[in-house]
């Protein structure tokens, strides 16, 4: 899969882009503050995903303007195919967005089209980061293979925003356990399934981590990933999401609700879990080094583009936001050895980049306008 052409306007501070894209690498250099971090936005919001900034729909459109649109045209093993994306300031509620000229009612709807990873500088601290990092990075990477999946989540966190309002509420004698129950029925269902979907993606997630880290580490370390779960002591091959799973899981709920309501928040489930993992035995997150931790996140997402190749039977396209400059040398190296066969996008400030820019194309941006460089 490789995108083909782009055109952007009022995406925060782009303006008129209209640019052809190389099959294999595109370099976007400029000073900070320029756009090179939009434009690489504007092609992952046309995956269908949410924006990897946390940009509210306001902050998309351009302060001096009302309208933003942003088209992409890409090829996979199939056929070529159109995305487009606009969205006005007096109606932001309303987006035109469509596939091929089909409109879709959601951006998610977009999801399975056009397939990317992007790999932030934050992206570094994936490994020794907070757990909530690691469940949205695996929220996300099902998500890409399970369109169905990301709806999930989100009645999930909602059902959970009212059990905590009501535990609260029953604290303070305002409220009494019996609503409790309507809550809970909603959560234990839910929550089995999706701990069905992260687990079985963490398993296969540890078998290509654990493959690269072998790798980057020379053999020197071995790497094991597991799903860390709140509320399942075990989910190797268990399926039964709405019978046992489902039971066990509303059974953890009675067990705590005493503690729930004196804490003022559910304790156990799947918004408690974690991606957790060893190296040579030792836990990641009490032992690992500095240089560890970056060599996990690199992996991870790696792990997450080789998976989805193989869902998808197609390669994503690879958007790297000036994540290199913050790598050494041979982990640069190692990054780029493992992508070469996939479309990529890398913003930077300056040309010390490990790739060879006569194999692909090298823009300019600067202040919105994004210009390609002729040799």
């Amino acid at each position: 899969m490789f995108i083909t052409h782009i055109k952007a306007d009022g995406f925060k501070n782009l303006k008129e882009v209209d640019i052809d894209t190389h099959k294999k690498l595109n370099i976007f250099c400029g000073k900070n503050a320029q756009g090179k971090t939009n434009l690489i936005e504007a092609i992952w919001l046309c995956s269908g995903v949410r924006s990897f900034r946390n940009t509210k729909d306001r902050q998309m459109i351009d302060i001096d303007k009302n309208i933003m649109s942003v088209d992409v045209s890409f090829k996979n093993s199939q056929r070529e195919q159109d995305i487009h994306f606009a969205m006005s300031r007096s109606s932001l509620k309303d987006k035109n967005i469509s596939l091929n000229g089909v409109r879709m009612k959601t951006a998610s709807r977009l999801f399975g089209n056009l397939n990317c990873v992007v790999f932030t500088p934050e992206d570094l601290e994936l490994s020794k980061g907070s757990p909530e990092n690691r469940r949205r990075f695996l929220d996300l990477s099902v998500s890409q293979i399970k369109n169905s999946y990301s709806p999930l989540i989100d009645k999930y966190e909602t059902i959970i925003e009212h059990r905590n309002t009501l535990l609260k509420s029953i604290a303070y004698g305002r409220s009494d356990k019996a609503q409790l129950d309507v809550w809970d029925i909603q959560l234990a269902r839910l929550g089995a399934y999706i701990s069905v979907l992260r687990y079985n993606y963490t398993k296969k997630l540890g078998i290509f981590a654990s493959r690269l880290y072998n790798e980057i580490s020379e053999g020197r370390e071995k790497l094991e990933l597991y799903y860390s779960s709140t509320v399942y002591k075990d989910l190797e091959g268990r399926t039964d999401y709405s019978g046992e799973l489902y039971e066990e899981y509303y059974r953890v709920l009675q067990e705590n609700l005493d503690e729930d309501i004196r804490m003022g928040f559910t304790q156990r489930g799947i918004h408690r879990d974690d991606l957790s993992g060893t190296v040579n035995g030792l836990l990641v997150r009490d032992f690992a080094s500095q240089g560890q931790h970056r060599s996990l996140a690199l992996i991870l997402k790696l792990a997450q583009a080789y998976i989805l190749s193989e869902e998808i039977d197609d390669s994503p396209c690879i958007l790297l936001d000036d994540v290199l400059s913050e790598l050494d040398a041979s982990r640069q190296r190692f990054v780029v050895s493992k992508i070469n066969d996939m479309q990529v996008f890398i913003t930077c400030c300056d040309r010390n980049f490990p790739f060879d820019k006569n194999s692909g194309k090298v823009f300019t941006v600067e202040n919105g306008f994004v210009r390609e460089e002729r040799n």
